[in-house]
């Protein structure tokens, strides 16, 4: 916890050194600040929890970017610097935030952070020259692509920034939390740079009228990915209905399925899945069971890993078969099927899902020592049944149970789910 805190510390005292100057020097354009101000303020009010940050705020992080990137107001050079910048946007921030830290809902710290040092970023790298005139023969495409330029640049300190923290926080690998956030601004923080571009361009020529015109089409589009979200957790709880039906029957014990997705989601952040792999196995750790409803006698305690190859494929394959029917996407479909394969042939979410599921039925009523020997057990069946690289990825998320007790992202949208019941003896390990 350390490197958090440095950041932190980075972000709290480049807040002081701002406040600091304001305080000592005054503010100047108060009118343009005030309006920034309170466009930031509502954009934070309409924060939508949950989610990441350019999708839970796109119209206070756009609002921030342009104000960090406002050279002129109707024509006239405006008189603010980096640091009335970075306090404006703090200050809003913390005014709009308010409800949200009031409820619990808001990831207060790491938000506010990655906000102060990404539009210090900005406003560092475009005030000072502008103030000194750098930038005063500049007009036209030229102008504009010197913002998008920098907006790009913001972007990507951003997203480092956004890795680092939740690496540092969770010990997730920084690797493929970078190559999500960088996804990421492909969709809405593409919409969200070119906001804040046009606003200042904007404002620029139009003046303070330009804010409430501009800032429409983001609120629809805030709008938009709302609804997204709301279609994408209906099909989700949709599966995990379905899942349950194993349990429902008496096929499967009650939480099971829950439990393997839980620590199947972690093992694949471990080995760097994607957030829509992610997503894929998911589902099919959550449906990795249903098979067993198209038997006649429901297999004891409903553990499959205990059963002879040639019926484990025959489960797994009617399993694949019922999600088929349900419409689910085809790739969950081939992992349930493929779960029982020689690992070799697997792809790798099944192989999670194969490992994982073994060790928690071995963990159920296993005692104090479960743990332990259940993955003893699974590293001895690495010569055959298990991949080496999935049970040694399955010992570091128990290691480390911060890591996955956390509730994980895993829609490629950002969202997080909440599948962290721990199975009996986990928190023991390590």
């Amino acid at each position: 916890m350390t490197a958090l805190r440095l950041i932190h510390g980075a972000a709290a005292l480049t807040a002081a050194v701002c406040l600091g100057d304001i305080l000592w020097t005054g503010m100047a354009d108060r009118g343009v600040a005030l309006a920034f101000g309170v466009l930031i303020a509502v954009g934070e009010l309409t924060r939508w929890t949950g989610a990441r940050a350019r999708q839970a705020a796109p119209l206070g992080t756009a609002g921030s970017l342009s104000y960090a990137l406002l050279g002129a107001v109707a024509g006239q050079p405006s008189g603010h610097g980096a640091t009335q910048v970075v306090t404006i946007v703090l200050a809003a921030s913390l005014l709009g935030g308010v409800p949200h830290i009031w409820c619990g809902k808001s990831p207060t710290l790491d938000h506010l952070a990655r906000r102060v040092l990404t539009v210090g970023f900005a406003a560092v790298c475009f005030q000072p020259l502008y103030n000194r005139g750098v930038f005063t023969s500049w007009s036209g495409p030229a102008y504009a692509l010197l913002l998008v330029t920098l907006l790009g640049l913001t972007a990507l300190c951003d997203a480092v920034l956004a890795a680092a923290l939740a690496h540092f926080r969770t010990r997730w690998p920084f690797g493929p939390r970078l190559r999500e956030e960088l996804r990421g601004l492909l969709g809405i923080g593409s919409a969200v740079c070119a906001t804040g571009v046009v606003m200042a361009l904007g404002v620029a020529v139009a003046g303070l009228w330009a804010l409430p015109v501009f800032c429409l089409p983001l609120l629809l589009t805030q709008l938009s990915l709302r609804r997204y979200a709301a279609v994408r957790a209906t099909y989700r709880q949709t599966i995990a209905s379905l899942a349950r039906a194993t349990e429902v029957a008496g096929y499967t014990p009650a939480g099971h399925a829950r439990r393997v997705a839980a620590l199947s989601v972690a093992v694949g952040r471990d080995l760097g899945l994607s957030g829509p792999e992610l997503s894929v196995l998911e589902y099919a750790a959550l449906m990795h069971d249903i098979g067993q409803l198209s038997l006649v006698d429901p297999v004891p305690a409903g553990a499959t890993a205990g059963l002879p190859v040639a019926e484990q494929r025959r489960i797994a394959l009617l399993g694949g078969a019922v999600v088929r029917q349900t419409g689910v996407d085809a790739a969950v479909a081939v992992v349930v099927e493929r779960q029982a394969d020689p690992y070799p042939e697997q792809p790798l979410a099944a192989r999670v899902v194969r490992a994982v599921n073994a060790y928690v039925e071995r963990t159920r009523d296993g005692g104090p020592d479960g743990p332990l020997r259940a993955l003893e057990e699974l590293r001895l069946g690495t010569a055959g049944d298990y991949a080496p690289e999935v049970v040694e990825s399955l010992a570091r998320v128990l290691a480390q149970p911060r890591a996955w007790r956390e509730t994980a992202p895993v829609e490629g949208d950002g969202r997080r789910t909440a599948l962290s019941d721990p199975a009996p003896g986990w928190v023991t390990h390590g």
